[in-house]
């Protein structure tokens, strides 16, 4: 019990502070105190967390996350600003400090070193902070928020009804799922950011809609064995997994995918070798989706 409230106070804990990041960044960039009323978006996540707590004890719910969707209201609206704050003002990366190579690591280390002592303790953080370039803070608080999302949905408390065999599945499909959002994300946008601004936005409202996955737990979650005895259980108890799962290839994650770098193929003239391998996967994951579920609904009725 002591355990499930330490890691339930944790994860919201490094949600928040690293929503918290992410506005301070937005604050910094946009030289605007008026972008700390951001931090307003936590306080359903600070009231999630007392009535989880309270009566839930902690645990988690079976097919839906609050604290991760909460975490996910919080944070993207800053990663939004900063993407279109840095499509905007790219002219004035040129002067920042890269994180690209083993030597500028150990520089911004020596320079935090330096910078570090006595009452300038603060700024000897934050002044090399500020000196890294706008779009590796941007990949940076993108890799950040994918990992704390599947450490997150790990260290919660296992809800009623989902198992650690089923939460075992979820954490690998989150990770194929985060390798394949950090890649659209960060590939698709350099393509795309000196032709149109205005593909921006939809490139990152597909993002958005991608990372609707995190919070939902349907892809594990199968009939429970009463169901499946009774009589005139359906097709869809029966399947329910799998066609979560082509759902989510077709309408959230891979079709979506798939239209956004056809759409930069074909309308921008943007071809490249990595491109074209991604479109190529996204459709034969549609494509064996489908397939897949074809099959197994022939088989459910031949039985």
């Amino acid at each position: 019990m002591f355990f499930k409230f330490i890691s339930a106070v944790v994860t919201r804990s490094l949600f928040i502070l690293i929503s918290l990041l992410g506005v301070w960044r937005v604050v910094l960039v946009k030289k605007n105190g008026l972008y700390w009323f951001l931090t307003i978006l936590y306080l359903p996540l600070v009231v999630e967390m007392i009535l989880t707590l309270k009566r839930r004890r902690g645990k988690d719910y079976k097919w839906f996350s609050p604290a991760i969707f909460l975490f996910l209201i919080s944070i993207i609206p800053s990663l939004w600003i900063l993407e279109l704050h840095h499509q905007e003002n790219k002219s004035t990366d040129s002067r920042c400090d890269k994180l690209d190579s083993t030597e500028n690591f150990k520089s911004l280390f020596n320079l935090w070193r330096n910078s570090t002592n006595g009452t300038e303790a603060f700024k000897g953080i934050v002044n090399p902070l500020s000196s890294v370039c706008a779009n590796d803070w941007i990949l940076a608080l993108h890799q950040i928020l994918l990992i704390l999302l599947i450490l997150g949905k790990w260290l919660l408390p296992v809800g009623g009804g989902l198992t650690r065999d089923q939460l075992s599945q979820l954490l690998l499909i989150f990770v194929g799922t985060a390798a394949d959002i950090l890649e659209f994300t960060s590939e698709t946008l350099s393509d795309v950011k000196d032709s149109s601004p205005s593909m921006v936005y939809i490139i990152l409202a597909v993002w958005t809609w991608s990372m609707l996955q995190f919070p939902l737990h349907l892809s594990v979650m199968g009939a429970s064995s009463d169901d499946l005895s009774e009589a005139g259980s359906s097709l869809f108890s029966h399947l329910r997994t799998d066609i979560w799962s082509t759902v989510e290839a077709l309408f959230i994650q891979d079709g979506p995918f798939l239209v956004v770098r056809l759409t930069v193929m074909i309308y921008f003239n943007v071809v490249h070798q990595m491109l074209i391998f991604f479109a190529i996967k996204n459709f034969l994951v549609v494509i064996l989706n489908i397939y897949r579920l074809f099959v197994l609904i022939c088989d459910h009725k031949a039985s």
